[in-house]
């Protein structure tokens, strides 16, 4: 176990060394760049093409893209991942600025989905091709096809516009910011965030746990009397659980894909809202930071479901 988890921590610089290269590229070969996506297109016709050149100049936007690279990662290796050049702050600031209200948003939209899952999975399994059964399922077959944003939209439209329950946008009222005040404006976006999840997780709790009970412990376990919430909760629901742990472990890249698409839409200043902003000014910096964070998250959160995954199962051995 010691082995393998050494092996992956020397992994994840190299892993994520890899994403920040394969993304520079990608972001600089887009067309346009920081200077031309802050003028005005009408500006941007009759501007010198000589003060446009000065000012890439300025930035080092002139300079070779490995040779960019290499500036971005010797300054990155030392702390500083540079000044937002649309927001003229540094990049650390803003995205921890940010990280704040994305991480609030994906750990309660991560504890939401598994509660609803679970708890949904249990009933669905025990009372097989009921309509309850059929209910849930079917539920759980339009949360998990259902794209994000569109049930966003219906939220905002239903929740927010109709019945005038909760805030459309933010993640505080300007002049209040209390506790009831801050939870009445995450109340739609963990929904629209956290009804995928809760999908998958119902379909692979009530798979897992009707295979195994039909194992010949649980049949033993009914035989010597017990109860059936015993038989279900005690002996057959810790390992249909096995499977719930990786399928969290896989959540943190989608659901960071999604705080993307839902603080866009609920305007949370958030790093998915960050990242947006950077993408339409082409602000490299703060597009670097944001996906040089993204990439670390992944992987650490693919590693804790791997050691989560043997602690719940003394039988795996890495």
């Amino acid at each position: 176990m010691r082995q393998y988890l050494f092996r992956r921590l020397l992994l994840i610089p190299v892993l994520v060394l890899g994403i920040t290269l394969l993304d520079f590229m990608f972001i600089n070969l887009t067309p346009g760049d920081p200077v031309t996506a802050l003028v005005n297109p009408n500006e941007l016709v009759g501007m010198d093409p000589v003060q446009i050149e000065h000012r890439r100049e300025q930035l080092g936007l002139n300079k070779p893209l490995l040779e960019q690279y290499g500036i971005w990662l010797k300054e990155m290796a030392t702390g500083n991942l540079g000044y937002s050049i649309a927001k003229s702050q540094p990049v650390s600031t803003l995205m921890w600025n940010g990280i704040k209200n994305t991480v609030v948003l994906m750990s309660l939209s991560i504890m939401i989905s598994a509660v609803i899952g679970i708890m949904f999975g249990i009933i669905s399994a025990v009372r097989p091709h009921t309509f309850i059964d059929y209910f849930l399922t079917t539920a759980a077959f339009i949360g998990v096809g259902m794209p994000s944003f569109f049930f966003a939209l219906i939220l905002i439209n239903i929740g927010a516009l109709n019945l005038q329950w909760f805030p459309t946008s933010g993640i505080i009222t300007p002049g209040d910011g209390s506790l009831p005040d801050r939870i009445s404006h995450l109340v739609l976006p963990l929904i629209a965030l956290s009804i995928n999840g809760a999908g998958s997780i119902m379909r692979y709790m009530r798979s897992g746990l009707i295979e195994v009970l039909h194992e010949d412990y649980v049949t033993t376990a009914r035989a010597k009397g017990l109860r059936q919430n015993s038989v279900v909760m005690q002996h057959a629901v810790r390992n249909a659980l096995l499977p719930i742990i990786t399928v969290l472990g896989l959540q943190i890249p989608r659901l960071f894909g999604g705080a993307v698409i839902i603080e866009s839409i609920f305007n949370i200043p958030g790093i998915g809202l960050t990242m947006v902003q950077a993408m339409n000014t082409k602000d490299y910096p703060l597009m670097m930071g944001g996906i040089l964070l993204a990439g670390i998250m992944v992987l650490f959160s693919s590693l804790i479901a791997d050691i989560a995954y043997a602690i719940a199962d003394p039988r795996i051995r890495f």
